[in-house]
């Protein structure tokens, strides 16, 4: 039955980009490649160069090869590592939970990363045995870290599949 009057079709709102797909894909990515990275440092290179032989020749005063700052830049890239894996894990909890924190963690995430490579680097190429050594893969690793961090700081500040994702 007619009522001779015309029902408006329905109209929805656009559809919002939301959920764990477009660039979100290479964040999970990156965070699972970091958590294997940063464990894998701690695990074959922090944890062994604790060892008594290892920390004689670096770190004591009598050792072949003995700088002051080895024995800080050992303990520094060991708890950087350490940090990094915890934030990692912890960010890595908050993009499966899609939490609204996840965001400014993941900001968080890249700026320490950054700040860790930079204070790396310094304390490194001030040990003249390192810095001789050292083959230009550092200072590629700081700007990799610098272009990253401002990429996806700048990413997560204005996506729209960001904020429609991370609500809860």
């Amino acid at each position: 039955m007619e009522t001779g009057v015309e029902k408006e079709p329905q109209v929805y709102p656009p559809l919002r980009p939301s959920g764990l797909g477009g660039w979100l894909v290479l964040v999970q990515i990156g965070l699972i490649a970091t958590l294997i990275q940063v464990s894998y440092q701690l695990v074959n290179y922090n944890i062994p160069s604790f060892s008594r032989e290892y920390w004689d020749l670096l770190a004591s005063p009598q050792g072949k090869m003995y700088h002051p700052l080895w024995a800080p830049a050992i303990i520094f890239e060991a708890a950087a590592n350490g940090v990094l894996l915890l934030l990692t894990i912890f960010t890595l909890v908050l993009f499966y939970q899609k939490k609204a924190l996840l965001p400014r963690m993941m900001i968080i995430l890249y700026s320490v990363n950054l700040l860790i490579g930079i204070i790396d680097y310094v304390l490194v190429m001030n040990i003249p045995v390192a810095s001789e050594l050292e083959d230009g893969s550092s200072m590629r690793d700081l700007i990799r870290a610098l272009f990253t961090c401002a990429i996806w700081t700048a990413y997560f500040r204005k996506s729209e599949r960001v904020r429609y994702t991370f609500i809860r």
